[in-house]
């Protein structure tokens, strides 16, 4: 499963960000990206994304991302490092969750893939500065 999970995440390499988006090669956003990994390797999505804003869920407090992370996925001990691995980060201490990431390659040079506002769906080095940002990791189930 996990191999299927990298391999379906790097074939969106290059796509656009776009906001709220989720269409491979056209423009997607990190949940874009998530969804569209899932589309590829599961099947239809397990509910509907509703609308939301660039500072979604911060101004309320709310981890909806990391909730609907645990409905749909089963979370992980942060050490326990997979390639395939679901990532959730915190950009800021003290707001919300929500950044998401799949780990690319773990090991000494460890990366991971995501949509990046301003740029585009890449697989980048997961750093000091990122790496610490992860305040979850969760797993695709096996028996999908």
């Amino acid at each position: 499963m996990n191999a299927r999970v990298v391999a379906a995440a790097r074939g969106w390499i290059g796509t656009p960000y776009l906001h709220q988006a989720s269409r491979k090669g056209v423009g997607t956003d990190c949940l874009g990206l998530l969804r569209g990994v899932w589309r590829e390797v599961v099947g239809d999505e397990p509910e509907p994304v509703p609308p939301y804003s660039r500072d979604w869920s911060e101004p309320q407090g709310d981890e909806a991302l990391w909730r609907a992370a645990r409905r749909h996925l089963r979370m992980v001990a942060r050490e326990d490092r997979q390639a395939g691995d679901v990532l959730l980060f915190r950009m800021r201490a003290g707001t919300v969750a929500k950044h998401l990431g799949i780990a690319g390659d773990v090991g000494p040079a460890p990366t991971f893939i995501h949509a990046y506002s301003g740029h585009a769906v890449v697989e980048s080095p997961l750093s000091a500065p990122w790496a610490r940002r992860i305040v979850a990791r969760f797993r695709f189930h096996q028996e999908v």
